[in-house]
């Protein structure tokens, strides 16, 4: 089973999240803010990041960098989530790193369409 872990500091989208993605069969794990993501990657390095931008003690941007730049950090595919149409902060994010984004809210349908590949979805 694939594994991603789910960095907000929000615990309305973290739960709502997790529910989605273990639906699609994912092994989850959840980090309120980007120090607590960077210590639970260096103990197991999760195969999907779902990264909030703003968040207290660490933010999403300074955690990819660090994420990034750590021995295997660039294996996990990390998909940066705004809230806000800010093109500057995407294009920050995924020049440090991101591998997609999306905006916030979501819903179940966006959230599944950047875990579940094309051809899975037409099964």
């Amino acid at each position: 089973m694939k594994s991603c872990l789910i960095v907000d500091d929000s615990s309305v989208v973290r739960k709502v999240a997790r529910r989605i993605l273990e639906d699609l069969d994912y092994i989850v794990d959840e980090a309120e803010d980007g120090q607590e993501a960077f210590d639970k990657c260096r103990q197991e390095m999760p195969d999907v990041v779902l990264l909030d931008r703003e968040m207290p003690v660490l933010g999403g941007l300074e955690f990819l960098k660090m994420l990034r730049g750590y021995n295997g950090g660039q294996a996990p595919r990390v998909i940066y989530m705004v809230t806000e149409n800010d093109v500057g902060a995407v294009a920050m994010a995924l020049k440090a790193g991101a591998s997609d984004y999306m905006m916030k809210p979501f819903d179940r349908f966006q959230l599944e369409a950047k875990f579940v590949a094309p051809e899975e979805a037409a099964v």
